[in-house]
Protein backbone atom coordinates (compact mmCIF):
# COMPACT_ATOMS: atom_id res chain seq x y z
CA UNK A 1 0.00 0.00 0.00
CA UNK A 2 1.49 3.27 -1.02
CA UNK A 3 2.25 6.36 1.54
CA UNK A 4 -0.54 8.70 1.21
CA UNK A 5 1.19 11.60 -1.65
CA UNK A 6 2.50 15.17 0.40
CA UNK A 7 0.83 18.14 -0.70
CA UNK A 8 2.61 20.87 -2.23
CA UNK A 9 3.69 23.46 -0.45
CA UNK A 10 2.25 27.01 -1.20
CA UNK A 11 4.52 29.24 -2.35
CA UNK A 12 5.94 31.69 -0.43
CA UNK A 13 4.86 35.58 -0.85
CA UNK A 14 7.56 37.60 -2.38
CA UNK A 15 9.46 39.71 -0.52
CA UNK A 16 9.25 43.26 0.01
CA UNK A 17 12.18 45.34 -2.02
CA UNK A 18 14.51 46.45 1.24
CA UNK A 19 15.76 50.49 1.17
CA UNK A 20 19.26 50.27 2.01
CA UNK A 21 20.54 51.60 4.95
CA UNK A 22 23.26 53.44 6.49
CA UNK A 23 25.54 51.09 6.94
CA UNK A 24 25.48 49.68 3.48
CA UNK A 25 25.59 53.32 1.59
CA UNK A 26 28.99 53.91 3.93
CA UNK A 27 30.86 50.80 2.79
CA UNK A 28 30.08 51.89 -0.97
CA UNK A 29 31.60 54.88 -0.72
CA UNK A 30 34.07 54.77 1.51
CA UNK A 31 36.43 54.10 -0.82
CA UNK A 32 36.00 56.81 -2.73
CA UNK A 33 35.80 59.20 0.09
CA UNK A 34 39.18 57.71 1.17
CA UNK A 35 40.62 58.26 -2.10
CA UNK A 36 39.41 61.70 -2.40
CA UNK A 37 40.70 63.01 1.13
CA UNK A 38 43.99 61.61 0.34
CA UNK A 39 44.33 63.87 -2.71
CA UNK A 40 43.28 66.61 -0.74
CA UNK A 41 46.01 65.74 2.19
CA UNK A 42 48.47 65.51 -0.40
CA UNK A 43 47.97 68.65 -1.96
CA UNK A 44 47.64 70.88 1.10
CA UNK A 45 51.34 69.21 2.34
CA UNK A 46 52.75 70.16 -1.66
CA UNK A 47 51.21 73.74 -0.92
CA UNK A 48 52.60 74.06 2.75
CA UNK A 49 55.61 72.96 1.44
CA UNK A 50 56.42 75.19 -1.87
CA UNK A 51 57.71 78.20 -0.23
CA UNK A 52 57.06 81.64 -2.97
CA UNK A 53 60.67 83.00 -3.69
CA UNK A 54 60.58 86.62 -4.86
CA UNK A 55 62.77 86.58 -7.82
CA UNK A 56 64.15 89.82 -9.93
CA UNK A 57 67.89 91.04 -10.88
CA UNK A 58 70.60 90.82 -7.59
CA UNK A 59 67.29 89.57 -5.53
CA UNK A 60 68.91 88.51 -2.42
CA UNK A 61 65.77 85.79 -1.84
CA UNK A 62 65.83 85.28 -5.27
CA UNK A 63 66.94 81.65 -6.85
CA UNK A 64 66.71 82.79 -10.42
CA UNK A 65 69.78 83.01 -12.44
CA UNK A 66 70.07 86.62 -11.79
CA UNK A 67 69.56 86.86 -8.12
CA UNK A 68 71.67 86.99 -5.40
CA UNK A 69 70.55 84.19 -2.82
CA UNK A 70 73.67 82.26 -3.36
CA UNK A 71 76.07 85.28 -2.36
CA UNK A 72 74.14 85.85 0.65
CA UNK A 73 74.02 82.20 2.17
CA UNK A 74 78.00 82.37 1.69
CA UNK A 75 78.06 85.47 3.52
CA UNK A 76 75.55 84.21 6.59
CA UNK A 77 77.57 80.87 6.31
CA UNK A 78 80.77 82.39 7.13
CA UNK A 79 79.47 84.38 9.74
CA UNK A 80 78.32 87.72 8.47
CA UNK A 81 74.87 89.08 9.19
CA UNK A 82 73.09 89.98 6.28
CA UNK A 83 69.94 92.40 7.00
CA UNK A 84 67.70 92.91 3.80
CA UNK A 85 66.55 96.33 3.53
CA UNK A 86 62.90 97.52 0.87
CA UNK A 87 63.52 100.39 1.29
CA UNK A 88 65.75 103.81 2.34
CA UNK A 89 64.33 104.11 5.79
CA UNK A 90 64.85 100.48 6.77
CA UNK A 91 68.38 100.59 5.43
CA UNK A 92 69.24 103.66 7.18
CA UNK A 93 67.61 101.72 10.17
CA UNK A 94 69.65 98.87 9.86
CA UNK A 95 73.02 100.22 9.19
CA UNK A 96 75.36 100.16 12.13
CA UNK A 97 79.00 101.31 12.46
CA UNK A 98 81.58 99.21 10.29
CA UNK A 99 79.49 97.45 8.07
CA UNK A 100 78.82 97.79 4.71
CA UNK A 101 75.29 98.26 2.49
CA UNK A 102 75.08 96.46 -0.50
CA UNK A 103 72.91 99.27 -3.23
CA UNK A 104 71.12 97.40 -5.92
CA UNK A 105 68.23 98.82 -7.51
CA UNK A 106 68.81 102.63 -7.53
CA UNK A 107 66.30 103.67 -9.97
CA UNK A 108 63.53 102.96 -7.57
CA UNK A 109 65.19 105.76 -5.13
CA UNK A 110 63.99 109.26 -5.20
CA UNK A 111 66.81 112.23 -4.95
CA UNK A 112 65.11 112.97 -1.32
CA UNK A 113 65.90 109.38 -0.56
CA UNK A 114 69.57 109.42 -1.90
CA UNK A 115 70.43 112.48 0.10
CA UNK A 116 69.55 110.90 3.31
CA UNK A 117 71.44 107.72 2.38
CA UNK A 118 74.49 109.83 1.38
CA UNK A 119 73.97 111.44 4.93
CA UNK A 120 73.27 108.21 7.04
CA UNK A 121 75.25 105.32 5.38
CA UNK A 122 78.74 103.96 6.12
CA UNK A 123 80.63 101.91 3.56
CA UNK A 124 78.62 101.24 0.12
CA UNK A 125 79.27 99.41 -2.64
CA UNK A 126 76.81 100.52 -5.67
CA UNK A 127 75.97 97.99 -8.15
CA UNK A 128 75.68 100.00 -11.81
CA UNK A 129 73.78 102.89 -10.04
CA UNK A 130 72.46 106.14 -11.74
CA UNK A 131 73.51 109.13 -12.32
CA UNK A 132 70.92 110.42 -9.38
CA UNK A 133 72.86 108.01 -6.91
CA UNK A 134 76.72 108.58 -8.20
CA UNK A 135 75.87 112.36 -7.27
CA UNK A 136 74.67 111.70 -3.87
CA UNK A 137 76.80 108.38 -2.90
CA UNK A 138 79.55 108.76 -4.62
CA UNK A 139 80.81 112.37 -5.78
CA UNK A 140 83.38 112.80 -8.09
CA UNK A 141 82.66 109.76 -9.90
CA UNK A 142 80.95 109.64 -13.04
CA UNK A 143 80.18 107.14 -15.86
CA UNK A 144 81.93 107.51 -18.85
CA UNK A 145 80.72 105.18 -20.89
CA UNK A 146 80.21 101.12 -21.99
CA UNK A 147 82.45 98.74 -23.05
CA UNK A 148 81.39 95.52 -24.29
CA UNK A 149 84.47 93.36 -22.86
CA UNK A 150 82.70 90.67 -20.39
CA UNK A 151 85.67 89.49 -18.83
CA UNK A 152 88.29 92.32 -17.68
CA UNK A 153 91.92 92.05 -15.20
CA UNK A 154 92.25 94.48 -12.31
CA UNK A 155 95.32 96.05 -13.57
CA UNK A 156 95.27 97.71 -9.83
CA UNK A 157 96.43 98.22 -6.54
CA UNK A 158 93.35 97.30 -4.53
CA UNK A 159 94.00 94.21 -2.29
CA UNK A 160 90.89 92.88 -3.47
CA UNK A 161 90.36 93.27 -6.86
CA UNK A 162 94.63 92.02 -7.22
CA UNK A 163 93.46 88.42 -5.17
CA UNK A 164 90.49 87.99 -6.98
CA UNK A 165 91.97 88.02 -10.46
CA UNK A 166 90.16 88.44 -13.38
CA UNK A 167 86.13 88.99 -13.01
CA UNK A 168 83.54 88.98 -14.98
CA UNK A 169 83.02 93.26 -14.77
CA UNK A 170 82.54 94.80 -17.80
CA UNK A 171 79.70 96.71 -18.20
CA UNK A 172 79.38 100.81 -17.72
CA UNK A 173 82.80 102.17 -16.90
CA UNK A 174 84.15 105.12 -14.59
CA UNK A 175 85.98 108.12 -14.18
CA UNK A 176 87.61 109.54 -11.12
CA UNK A 177 88.06 113.39 -10.47
CA UNK A 178 90.43 114.27 -7.49
CA UNK A 179 93.04 111.90 -5.65
CA UNK A 180 92.60 109.60 -3.47
CA UNK A 181 90.40 107.44 -5.60
CA UNK A 182 91.50 103.95 -6.84
CA UNK A 183 90.53 102.41 -10.28
CA UNK A 184 90.34 98.31 -11.46
CA UNK A 185 89.75 96.82 -14.15
CA UNK A 186 90.35 99.16 -16.96
CA UNK A 187 88.81 99.11 -20.45
CA UNK A 188 87.93 101.76 -23.61
CA UNK A 189 86.80 104.79 -21.41
CA UNK A 190 87.70 104.42 -18.03
CA UNK A 191 87.46 101.46 -14.95
CA UNK A 192 84.65 99.29 -14.15
CA UNK A 193 85.52 99.39 -10.47
CA UNK A 194 86.10 102.55 -8.87
CA UNK A 195 86.93 103.01 -5.19
CA UNK A 196 86.75 106.53 -3.44
CA UNK A 197 87.36 107.73 0.22
CA UNK A 198 85.91 110.45 2.15
CA UNK A 199 84.18 111.46 5.07
CA UNK A 200 84.51 108.79 6.96
CA UNK A 201 83.37 105.72 5.06
CA UNK A 202 84.90 104.42 1.17
CA UNK A 203 82.65 104.00 -1.93
CA UNK A 204 82.87 100.71 -4.16
CA UNK A 205 81.05 101.49 -7.78
CA UNK A 206 80.73 98.56 -9.84
CA UNK A 207 79.67 98.92 -13.16
CA UNK A 208 78.23 95.52 -13.77
CA UNK A 209 75.69 93.44 -11.33
CA UNK A 210 77.19 89.90 -12.99
CA UNK A 211 79.71 89.14 -10.25
CA UNK A 212 77.20 88.98 -7.20
CA UNK A 213 74.25 86.83 -9.51
CA UNK A 214 73.87 83.24 -8.76
CA UNK A 215 74.61 81.99 -12.33
CA UNK A 216 78.16 84.10 -12.66
CA UNK A 217 79.07 83.40 -8.78
CA UNK A 218 81.32 80.92 -9.50
CA UNK A 219 82.74 82.08 -12.65
CA UNK A 220 86.68 83.59 -12.92
CA UNK A 221 87.41 85.32 -10.00
CA UNK A 222 84.05 87.15 -9.25
CA UNK A 223 83.10 85.42 -5.50
CA UNK A 224 86.56 86.38 -4.85
CA UNK A 225 85.91 90.04 -5.26
CA UNK A 226 82.89 90.27 -4.10
CA UNK A 227 83.89 88.91 -0.29
CA UNK A 228 87.02 90.14 -0.53
CA UNK A 229 84.92 93.89 -1.10
CA UNK A 230 82.61 92.94 1.97
CA UNK A 231 85.02 91.47 4.09
CA UNK A 232 84.12 90.25 7.88
CA UNK A 233 81.56 93.24 7.42
CA UNK A 234 77.78 93.27 8.41
CA UNK A 235 75.82 93.78 5.37
CA UNK A 236 72.78 95.54 4.79
CA UNK A 237 71.33 94.71 1.30
CA UNK A 238 68.99 97.49 -0.07
CA UNK A 239 67.01 96.57 -2.71
CA UNK A 240 63.85 98.80 -2.91
CA UNK A 241 60.65 97.63 -3.66
CA UNK A 242 58.80 99.88 -6.51
CA UNK A 243 56.34 102.62 -5.07
CA UNK A 244 53.49 102.14 -6.74
CA UNK A 245 51.72 105.12 -8.42
CA UNK A 246 48.63 106.39 -6.61
CA UNK A 247 46.19 108.84 -7.04
CA UNK A 248 46.67 108.89 -10.69
CA UNK A 249 43.78 107.10 -12.93
CA UNK A 250 44.62 105.76 -16.46
CA UNK A 251 43.49 108.74 -18.15
CA UNK A 252 45.53 111.26 -16.16
CA UNK A 253 48.72 108.76 -17.54
CA UNK A 254 47.54 109.57 -20.54
CA UNK A 255 50.08 112.41 -22.16
CA UNK A 256 48.12 115.75 -22.94
CA UNK A 257 49.01 115.82 -26.42
CA UNK A 258 47.67 112.39 -27.15
CA UNK A 259 44.35 113.33 -25.19
CA UNK A 260 44.35 116.95 -27.42
CA UNK A 261 44.91 114.84 -30.68
CA UNK A 262 41.98 112.58 -30.03
CA UNK A 263 39.36 115.65 -30.11
CA UNK A 264 40.15 115.78 -33.89
CA UNK A 265 40.45 112.01 -34.34
CA UNK A 266 36.64 111.84 -32.76
CA UNK A 267 35.68 114.69 -34.97
CA UNK A 268 36.77 113.16 -38.32
CA UNK A 269 35.37 109.66 -37.36
CA UNK A 270 32.19 111.18 -36.94
CA UNK A 271 32.28 113.11 -40.50
CA UNK A 272 33.21 109.98 -41.85
CA UNK A 273 30.15 107.93 -40.67
CA UNK A 274 28.34 110.25 -41.93
CA UNK A 275 29.76 110.31 -45.81
CA UNK A 276 30.25 106.31 -45.85
CA UNK A 277 25.99 105.76 -43.73
CA UNK A 278 24.66 108.00 -46.73
CA UNK A 279 25.76 105.35 -49.65
CA UNK A 280 23.76 102.37 -48.80
CA UNK A 281 25.41 101.16 -52.54
CA UNK A 282 23.99 98.78 -55.64
CA UNK A 283 20.99 96.50 -55.18
CA UNK A 284 22.00 92.71 -54.88
CA UNK A 285 20.09 90.55 -56.35
CA UNK A 286 19.72 86.83 -54.62
CA UNK A 287 18.46 83.61 -55.51
CA UNK A 288 14.73 82.91 -53.89
CA UNK A 289 15.77 79.45 -51.19
CA UNK A 290 12.70 78.08 -52.55
CA UNK A 291 10.23 78.77 -55.80
CA UNK A 292 7.00 80.42 -55.03
CA UNK A 293 4.45 80.28 -57.91
CA UNK A 294 2.83 82.88 -58.83
CA UNK A 295 -0.60 81.63 -57.90
CA UNK A 296 0.31 81.57 -54.19
CA UNK A 297 1.58 84.90 -54.31
CA UNK A 298 -1.40 86.75 -55.57
CA UNK A 299 -3.88 84.36 -52.87
CA UNK A 300 -1.30 85.77 -50.58
CA UNK A 301 -1.47 89.28 -51.11
CA UNK A 302 -5.15 88.88 -51.54
CA UNK A 303 -5.47 87.68 -48.43
CA UNK A 304 -3.49 90.79 -46.78
CA UNK A 305 -5.74 93.25 -48.96
CA UNK A 306 -9.26 91.30 -47.36
CA UNK A 307 -7.36 91.02 -43.55
CA UNK A 308 -7.15 94.94 -43.87
CA UNK A 309 -10.48 95.29 -45.91
CA UNK A 310 -7.86 97.22 -48.35
CA UNK A 311 -10.22 97.03 -51.60
CA UNK A 312 -8.79 100.75 -53.09
CA UNK A 313 -5.94 98.78 -53.00
CA UNK A 314 -7.16 95.58 -54.66
CA UNK A 315 -8.98 97.91 -57.33
CA UNK A 316 -5.66 99.87 -58.06
CA UNK A 317 -3.65 96.42 -58.55
CA UNK A 318 -6.63 94.92 -60.63
CA UNK A 319 -7.10 98.22 -62.80
CA UNK A 320 -2.84 98.48 -63.13
CA UNK A 321 -2.53 94.70 -64.45
CA UNK A 322 -5.12 95.28 -67.19
CA UNK A 323 -3.50 98.44 -68.23
CA UNK A 324 -0.12 97.04 -68.42
CA UNK A 325 -1.86 94.25 -70.67
CA UNK A 326 -3.51 96.32 -72.90
CA UNK A 327 -1.95 99.20 -73.47
CA UNK A 328 0.64 97.44 -76.33
CA UNK A 329 -2.50 96.05 -78.29
CA UNK A 330 -3.89 99.72 -78.40
CA UNK A 331 -0.38 100.88 -79.72
CA UNK A 332 0.28 102.76 -76.57
CA UNK A 333 3.05 103.10 -74.70
CA UNK A 334 3.30 103.16 -70.82
CA UNK A 335 3.11 106.41 -70.41
CA UNK A 336 0.37 107.21 -72.47
CA UNK A 337 -2.61 109.58 -70.84
CA UNK A 338 -5.68 108.27 -69.52
CA UNK A 339 -7.83 110.29 -71.87
CA UNK A 340 -6.18 108.22 -74.55
CA UNK A 341 -6.15 105.20 -73.40
CA UNK A 342 -9.99 105.43 -73.17
CA UNK A 343 -10.62 106.98 -76.95
CA UNK A 344 -8.23 103.91 -78.13
CA UNK A 345 -10.35 101.47 -75.92
CA UNK A 346 -13.35 102.97 -76.87
CA UNK A 347 -12.60 102.91 -80.29
CA UNK A 348 -11.92 99.68 -80.57
CA UNK A 349 -14.88 98.44 -78.76
CA UNK A 350 -17.91 100.91 -79.20
CA UNK A 351 -17.96 101.33 -75.02
CA UNK A 352 -19.24 104.75 -73.76
CA UNK A 353 -15.77 106.30 -72.86
CA UNK A 354 -17.26 107.78 -69.78
CA UNK A 355 -17.81 103.58 -68.96
CA UNK A 356 -14.93 102.97 -69.77
CA UNK A 357 -13.03 105.85 -68.02
CA UNK A 358 -14.75 105.00 -64.74
CA UNK A 359 -13.73 101.38 -65.20
CA UNK A 360 -9.96 101.89 -66.14
CA UNK A 361 -8.87 104.49 -64.06
CA UNK A 362 -12.22 105.01 -61.39
CA UNK A 363 -13.71 108.00 -60.35
CA UNK A 364 -12.83 111.26 -62.25
CA UNK A 365 -11.74 114.06 -58.87
CA UNK A 366 -9.89 112.93 -56.68
CA UNK A 367 -11.71 111.96 -52.93
CA UNK A 368 -14.80 110.78 -55.02
CA UNK A 369 -16.95 107.74 -54.34
CA UNK A 370 -15.74 104.64 -56.27
CA UNK A 371 -18.62 101.98 -57.12
CA UNK A 372 -16.34 99.13 -57.59
CA UNK A 373 -14.62 99.23 -54.33
CA UNK A 374 -17.85 100.12 -52.02
CA UNK A 375 -17.85 96.63 -51.28
CA UNK A 376 -16.91 93.42 -52.73
CA UNK A 377 -19.46 92.64 -54.43
CA UNK A 378 -18.40 95.69 -56.53
CA UNK A 379 -14.91 94.28 -56.58
CA UNK A 380 -15.57 91.15 -58.36
CA UNK A 381 -17.54 93.13 -60.59
CA UNK A 382 -14.94 95.00 -61.20
CA UNK A 383 -12.56 91.68 -61.77
CA UNK A 384 -15.46 90.68 -64.17
CA UNK A 385 -15.46 94.14 -66.58
CA UNK A 386 -12.04 93.94 -66.75
CA UNK A 387 -11.66 90.61 -67.69
CA UNK A 388 -14.56 90.93 -70.23
CA UNK A 389 -13.13 94.02 -72.19
CA UNK A 390 -9.57 92.55 -72.08
CA UNK A 391 -11.51 89.65 -73.98
CA UNK A 392 -13.34 92.27 -76.60
CA UNK A 393 -9.63 94.10 -76.75
CA UNK A 394 -8.01 90.65 -78.27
Amino acid sequence: MSAPATAPAPPSAPSAPTTPGAGHLWRRVRGPAAFIAGLIALALLVSLGAQQYREGLLEPEGPNPDGSRALVQILRDRGNEVDVARSAADALEAAGPGGVTVLAGAHRLTREQLDRLSGGLGDRILVRPTTPALNALAPGVRMTGRTEEQTLAPECGLAAAEAAGTADIGGEVYSTEGGGARACYPAAGGHALVRVSGEGHTTTVLGSPAPLTNARLDDEGNAALVLSLIGERDVVWLRPDPVPEQGQSLWQLIPVQLRLALVPLAAALLLLALWRGRRLGPLVTERLPVVVRASETTEGRAGLYAARRARDRAGAALRSGTLRRIRPGLGLGPDAAPTAVVESAAARTGDDPAQLGALLFGPREAGGDDSYTADDNGLVRLADELDALEGRLR
